[in-house]
């Protein structure tokens, strides 16, 4: 299809569009990419223009109508010819590259069923030194892989980001790791990977918010009864004791933590909400006065002893600790495994001032240059606080970015790594079912030659790596429940350490109840699907909150913090305090946007090696 400039511009006089006159050339090459004349193509143009208030055609100007109309409708054309035909090959591909690609798969399908005399008609001539593959796109690299333009009519870099000056610094360790060589053996190894669950892991989606409030109630019930007859066999007590029935003699009680109000809990609206069995839910406030050391969050299962003198009011004298669950035993063939190489990264993928992704194209990079044996990437991958996602700014579907998001880091490590992908899913994906336990991502576009190395799981998820456990959740478990904890102390004592015992010994990846408001928990799933099956031996716990890495009940926790954190502006970050939610505000003017992820190498379940990295 010919076209002519010429009358391009006389189409844009007859309208009284200024234009520059370079655009006339870029505007001649969109008629014939889309196939579209001179006075339709300047048509389209004008209605553009009016419709935005454009007095003058321009380069921005006509990126955004590329993006906005010619892309959009040349996407929707495709997907209603995909239906009509049925055609296998139909995809959202916007760049002339692949789009020669797509032709070229499409060829080498053909030939297949061709006979020998007719010849090939492939576009690339092969020979023995350099032979045709199955899939050509394998072999570019992952800027070419993932096009931000296509989606995003402002995918400008971050300046910041690209400024940062502690790229690669090791900002904390962990063991012994003098002597250790970072860098695994990337696809060679033998790794057997297998989810454990509890008494099932979650492999699909399935209906929410159909659950009533019976229901709920029958769950924390249980929940309350399970671990009440783990602590009353452990401490070997006779019997528990009604909440609401006075005594003049000390009195043992298994309940639930609440709080007396709708507001955040103190040491003084503490209230114990009582067992089924013993106390039929009743209710009585707890005064802590006698106790020298707690910490206490709402939804915590405990046992109290104290004096119930009135049956109005219970005056604690001694808190029981809990007790965690044990160890996974591996089999003889899980224990004879080499060491392992892991790296561990969690979303936002792209800087807060940028949709880029620069962020996740350098740790492709670091995948392929020190080949980890295995990757475990959390969300979110589109993250749904972005600015550009909350304004809707995109003009790709938010599946078509993430799916072109996870195109990128699956064909962009095949060929130099190999590594095994472990995707975890985050309730800021944007794409994703927003509700928790979160399935895993549903990637039917998955190549059949990727699939051995390539997994999803839910959220949250007990993994085994050749007999050791990992822990993982994408939840910021440290932020939610860090809030609403109490505690006292007679000496110093870490918060974060304190958490994580709780998460251990409640034995539930969210024991917080009520949840944080933005959480969406469907119990009866959360009963199957989000309890701990044994003791992780490595529990990796991404927060908003800075990094770290601690051995908790023989459990090392890891908190790796984001790839990509703060924001290019002025903003108000809460610091954690005994005296509420937003205690003690600290306001930084820059933060630098960094990347933050971290490596683990062990011999055996109980003596990793652990470095986080920015």
């Amino acid at each position: 299809m010919s076209v002519s400039t010429q009358q391009l511009a006389e189409e844009m006089q007859i309208f009284g569009l200024e234009y520059e006159e370079p655009l006339i050339e870029k505007l001649a090459e969109l008629c014939v990419l889309h196939g579209e004349n001179e006075a339709g193509m300047v048509g389209e143009l004008i209605a553009f223009c009016t419709s935005t208030q454009k007095d003058r055609l321009t380069a921005e100007t006509l990126n955004s109508f590329e993006h906005e109309v010619l892309s959009k409708r040349l996407a929707r054309s495709r997907h209603s010819a995909s239906k009509d035909s049925g055609h296998a090959g139909a995809r959202d591909i916007i760049s002339i590259q692949e789009l020669i690609e797509v032709e070229e798969e499409e060829e080498t399908l053909l030939n297949a069923y061709s006979t020998p005399s007719k010849g090939s008609q492939k576009r690339a001539v092969t020979t023995p030194e350099t032979p045709l593959t199955k899939r050509r796109v394998s072999a570019r690299s992952p800027h070419q892989l993932l096009s931000p333009s296509s989606f995003s009519p402002s995918a400008t870099p971050s300046q910041k980001y690209n400024s940062r000056n502690n790229r690669g610094e090791v900002v904390t360790s962990f063991g012994s790791a003098q002597g250790v060589s970072w860098s695994g053996r990337g696809g060679a190894g033998i790794i057997s990977l297998k989810v454990l669950g509890c008494p099932e892991s979650l492999t699909g989606s399935y209906k929410s918010m159909f659950q009533k409030l019976p229901d709920i109630r029958e769950v924390l019930t249980c929940k309350v009864e399970e671990l009440g007859s783990e602590l009353k066999e452990h401490y070997q007590i006779e019997a528990f004791a009604p909440v609401l029935v006075p005594a003049q003699e000390p009195v043992t009680l298994l309940g639930q933590i609440g709080c007396d109000s709708n507001g955040k809990l103190n040491n003084k609206s503490v209230i114990l909400e009582g067992d089924r069995e013993h106390s039929s839910g009743a209710q009585v406030p707890v005064d802590l006065s006698e106790l020298r050391e707690y910490s206490l969050f709402p939804g915590q299962v405990v046992i109290m002893e104290g004096m119930n003198t009135t049956g109005r009011k219970l005056v604690a004298t001694k808190l029981y600790e809990g007790v965690p669950l044990p160890f996974y035993q591996p089999t003889e063939e899980e224990g004879d495994f080499e060491q392992n190489m892991v790296l561990v990264a969690c979303g936002p993928y792209t800087t807060s001032d940028s949709i880029t992704y620069d962020p996740l194209l350098d740790l492709i990079t670091i995948i392929n240059h020190d080949q980890p044996d295995i990757c475990i990437l959390f969300g979110p991958f589109l993250d749904a606080k972005h600015e550009q996602v909350e304004n809707c700014l995109l003009t790709s579907s938010f599946e078509d970015v993430f799916k072109q998001c996870l195109r990128t880091i699956v064909e962009g490590t095949r060929s130099s790594s190999g590594s095994h992908l472990v995707f975890v899913p985050s309730l800021r994906d944007v794409q994703h079912e927003p509700v928790y336990p979160q399935p895993p991502f549903s990637y039917s576009d998955l190549p059949h030659e990727d699939r051995k190395r390539v997994q999803f799981v839910s959220d949250p998820c007990s993994l085994s790596v050749n007999g050791v456990v990992l822990g993982l959740t994408s939840t910021d478990l440290l932020f939610h429940m860090g809030a609403e904890e109490i505690s006292s102390s007679s000496g110093t004592s870490d918060r974060f350490s304190r958490i994580l015992k709780h998460i251990l010994t409640q034995r539930s990846y969210y024991p917080l109840y009520p949840p944080q408001e933005d959480m969406a928990i469907d119990y009866e799933s959360f009963c199957a699907y989000a309890q701990l099956p044994v003791t992780p031996d490595v529990f990796i716990v991404p927060s908003e909150l800075r990094y770290f890495v601690k051995d908790v009940l023989g459990c090392v926790c890891v908190n790796p913090g984001r790839l990509t954190k703060g924001q290019v502006k002025k903003r108000r970050r809460p610091q954690l305090g005994r005296g509420g939610r937003g205690g003690g505000p600290s306001t930084e003017d820059i933060m630098q946007p960094s990347r933050t992820s971290s490596e683990l190498h062990w011999k055996n379940a109980f003596a990793p090696d652990t470095r986080i990295i920015t």
